[in-house]
């Protein structure tokens, strides 16, 4: 049995749904289902059960769990990158994860997990994946901090070298728009195209950075997966990775992306950046890959291009897909 928790987000539906593509269907699959639309994302997903995260932890606590677990894929977590509630964010992110994990090592279990991209702040102290370097970050943002609370935990209980962690990088693809504030600017850019045919970028307040020109590592979900699976595939490879592509690019690109593959002219508009955000903005992240392609990860990658195409084309252009439907 596979345990996915966050099984309903977006990440956690694709692997799912990843999972189901090898003909893998004994799942249970936590969330918390609130009020949003995310429930949506569970109907064309094959599983064994679904479990309120608070439910299943009391499960775990209780252990009152009678079904063999092989595997953990921990993707539950508040992904909020604005969300100011400290206390909130480290129940949520940071003791919920230290729950499992502290489980998962006692019933030998393998553990995945998200971490995240964030937690390398401003990337003054670069992208390497070096679990040496852990305590050199600095997170921007308390969701940043969150996660890097729980790699350094794994680090000094020394679970960091039977467990898998993940810095996914900037993630967009099918299954995010339940995600309101929070989806990708994919999305965003397909729909303020839809409504005035043209997008708004945040103007640049670098000097190292023309408009627009902000850089990002954009990463497909379907890429994404792959990666992710890779390490319920080898067992024997932990310790902290980055998830991305290592090919930083431009919010430019991407919009300009989004356009030809709504077959329309390039028309963008650049506004300033809210101040609350200018002290907390990353204005360059690329994933360096060099550790995952050393432990075996070979599979190409899908362009920026390519994946917006198949993201537009194929799902956003889709009515009933962009309503939930």
């Amino acid at each position: 049995m596979i345990v996915v928790t966050g099984g309903a987000g977006f990440i956690g539906s694709a692997i799912v749904a990843g999972l189901n593509a090898r003909g893998i269907s004994d799942i249970v699959i936590v969330d918390f289902l609130e009020n949003d639309q995310k429930w949506k994302n569970l109907r064309n997903l094959c599983y064994a059960d679904y479990i309120e995260a608070d439910e299943f932890y009391e499960m775990l606590a209780t252990e009152h769990i009678d079904w063999p677990i092989e595997t953990i894929i921990h993707m539950g977590a508040c992904s909020d990158t604005t969300e100011t509630d400290a206390s909130y964010l480290v129940k949520n992110n940071y003791e919920c994860s230290k729950m499992l994990a502290c489980w998962a090592a006692e019933k030998n279990v393998r553990f995945i997990y998200a971490s995240s991209a964030a937690t390398y702040g401003d990337g003054e102290k670069g992208f390497a994946d070096d679990e040496k370097k852990l305590e050199e970050l600095l997170p921007l943002n308390m969701y940043g901090y969150s996660k890097q609370m729980f790699d350094l935990w794994t680090k000094k209980t020394g679970l960091i070298d039977s467990i898998a962690g993940l810095k996914y990088f900037n993630v967009f693809g099918p299954n995010e728009y339940h995600k309101g504030k929070m989806r990708s600017f994919v999305i965003k850019a397909f729909q303020q195209i839809g409504e005035s045919g043209e997008v708004k970028l945040f103007k640049s307040h670098h000097p190292d950075y023309a408009d627009g020109e902000q850089l990002r590592d954009f990463l497909y979900i379907k890429d994404c997966v792959d990666m992710t699976l890779f390490f319920l595939d080898n067992p024997d490879v932990n310790g902290i990775f980055n998830i991305g592509t290592g090919k930083a690019k431009s919010w430019n690109d991407l919009v300009n992306a989004v356009f030809c593959a709504m077959d329309k002219k390039p028309n963008i508009e650049y506004i300033p950046m809210p101040e609350e955000l200018q002290g907390k903005y990353q204005y360059f992240t690329q994933a360096d890959i060099t550790k995952l392609q050393n432990a075996g990860y070979d599979k190409e990658q899908t362009t920026l291009e390519e994946a917006i195409k198949d993201y537009v084309q194929n799902y956003l252009q889709n009515d009933e897909y962009l309503s939930g439907k």
